[in-house]
């Protein structure tokens, strides 16, 4: 994992253990880490999978094609070559795995996906990360991989997802957003502001990011509400700063919405 950048407001990302190397001659390596709250890490990519799950608080992650949240008790998988930048809020401690495509076979990632973290993966992380880098294939740490990739393959998966759009003017549109999640425009008036008609400018929404405008604002709303309270917002001010005019209002959409993200694990018996 590469070193966050140096200033006031976020200290270099410390590893308690030795730099990386992602040549090792081990299928999975487990590093763990140290991260201050509003950290980031430069804007960099992995030769192999990633996967990052913190013990508390909220990682985000942003990539230029969208950008994922991952709140406690979840992970976030990270393909291969993928630039991206991790920005952590209310954590402390952090478990960054690497994976290589033969492990993972069928399951390598060809986006980012948040899944569901076990307590007996959460378990393995800590106890890979805390052994030598250079594990035993055939002892304790290679039982400790094998274990760690079927909990990955069998976790269940959750849609946080907040896919930019790539159109110049929705584009642009998205990231105002993003930096004003509180914004009160209606769709005509977001039409308007991409000099579009309504049903053109929701057509084109849908198209450029798989969602409907108003699904995508609550995923922004949520992302936002879930940073600042990882940060020790209280839940009221949070609402406030997401565009609600109450704290149970946000609550309530923010209920609706994670109960239908979630998948079911890759051979389910979900539709």
């Amino acid at each position: 994992m590469a070193k966050a950048p140096s200033s006031d407001q976020a200290r270099p990302v410390t590893v308690d253990r030795l730099p990386l190397d992602e040549e090792t001659p081990r299928p999975v390596t487990v590093l763990h880490q140290s991260f201050r709250s509003g950290a980031k890490t430069r804007w960099h990519s992995h030769r192999r999978t990633e996967l990052v799950h913190a013990s508390g608080g909220l990682l985000v992650l942003h990539a230029e094609t969208g950008t994922w949240t991952v709140p406690a008790g979840h992970a976030l998988l990270i393909p291969a070559d993928l630039p991206h930048e991790l920005a952590a809020y209310g954590c402390c401690e952090m478990r960054a795995a690497f994976l290589t495509d033969e492990v993972l076979s069928e399951a390598v990632p060809r986006s980012c996906r948040v899944i569901a973290v076990s307590e007996l993966l959460d378990v393995a992380l800590r106890a890979l990360a805390s052994g030598p880098l250079l594990y035993d294939p055939a002892g304790r740490g290679g039982h400790l991989a094998a274990l760690i990739v079927e909990e990955i393959v069998g976790a269940a998966e959750i849609h946080v997802a907040l896919p930019m759009p790539q159109a110049p003017r929705l584009r642009k549109l998205a990231r105002d957003m993003v930096q004003k999640p509180a914004l009160g425009l209606d769709l005509d008036g977001w039409a308007e502001q991409v000099g579009v008609s309504r049903s053109t400018f929701t057509r084109r929404f849908r198209s450029e990011t798989g969602l409907s405008f108003a699904e995508w604002r609550r995923r922004l709303r949520i992302l936002h509400t879930l940073t600042l309270q990882a940060d020790g917002m209280p839940l009221r001010e949070a609402a406030r700063s997401a565009g609600y005019r109450s704290a149970n209002a946000l609550r309530d959409m923010m209920r609706r919405t994670l109960a239908t993200t979630v998948l079911p694990p890759a051979g389910g018996s979900g539709s």
